[in-house]
């Protein structure tokens, strides 16, 4: 594992008690940040803190919701004086079904959590970080965001929203110390598998060109460069992490 330079920083990671969250946790931890814990399941919040290299805070958060993750920033706050890096990676699929028969109800919670979760924290830190002149923001959208994933409208809509949010954040900080970029992955094998059918699964997996899913740690390591100083000129980037999926 390559050792990057988070010496000193402090750093937010929405989704963090599982999945790809917690694999980006460990990796910023292991250069060196401090690192707060933002989910909205306590108990796995308590046990991710306790895997975390050096130990991580903990904070309970409903991203979804503009009082709860304004509470959660000024709590971190007080743990994390400064803060230097955000990664949003909080995020649900939704059911597996055609436009037609999606249920609005479904359909309004994963927007609400997926794209409005993303505003919200992007918002809550960025007068810190202008504050200081400083920070790193770093959004988790996905290669549906740019594709449109059939039966899967909600995710797909939700995160061609993280990306054109991405960009437009980019744009208004771009004259500052502040990098706001996003990764699109392909499918990523987590704990998420089990919210999608198998024939979806299938589906993802057949459009990759390397025939596998990507790994947590791979996703980790983009996103750990991606927040370092050294990530200096890229801002309202799009990552791409596709197995030769992406075509543009």
């Amino acid at each position: 594992m390559n050792q990057l330079d988070l010496e000193g920083r402090n750093a937010i990671v929405t989704g963090g008690a599982a999945g790809i969250g917690l694999a980006i946790a460990g990796r910023l931890a292991h250069s060196g940040a401090r690192v707060a814990l933002w989910d909205r399941d306590e108990r796995a919040l308590q046990e991710a803190s306790k895997i975390i290299s050096g130990g991580a805070h903990p904070v309970a958060v409903d991203v979804s919701d503009a009082a709860s993750v304004e509470r959660a920033f000024a709590k971190t706050l007080e743990h994390l004086p400064k803060l230097d890096i955000l990664v949003c990676s909080a995020g649900i699929t939704g059911p597996n079904t055609t436009v037609a028969r999606y249920p609005v109800e479904d359909w309004k919670q994963v927007l609400d959590i997926n794209l409005t979760g993303v505003f919200l924290c992007n918002r809550a830190v960025v007068p810190h970080m202008e504050k200081n002149d400083y920070g790193r923001i770093v959004n988790i959208a996905s290669i549906a965001g740019k594709e449109g994933n059939p039966n899967a409208s909600a995710y797909s809509a939700s995160k061609a929203g993280v990306i054109s949010l991405t960009k437009s954040l980019g744009k208004e900080l771009a004259k500052t110390g502040i990098r706001v970029n996003c990764v699109t992955p392909a499918a990523v094998k987590t704990g998420m598998f089990a919210q999608m059918t198998q024939a979806h699964i299938d589906f993802m997996l057949s459009k990759i060109p390397m025939g596998r899913f990507g790994t947590v740690e791979e996703i980790a390591a983009l996103v750990a460069w991606l927040c370092t100083a050294e990530c200096s000129f890229s801002t309202g980037g799009v990552f791409d992490l596709s197995g030769g999926r992406a075509v543009y």
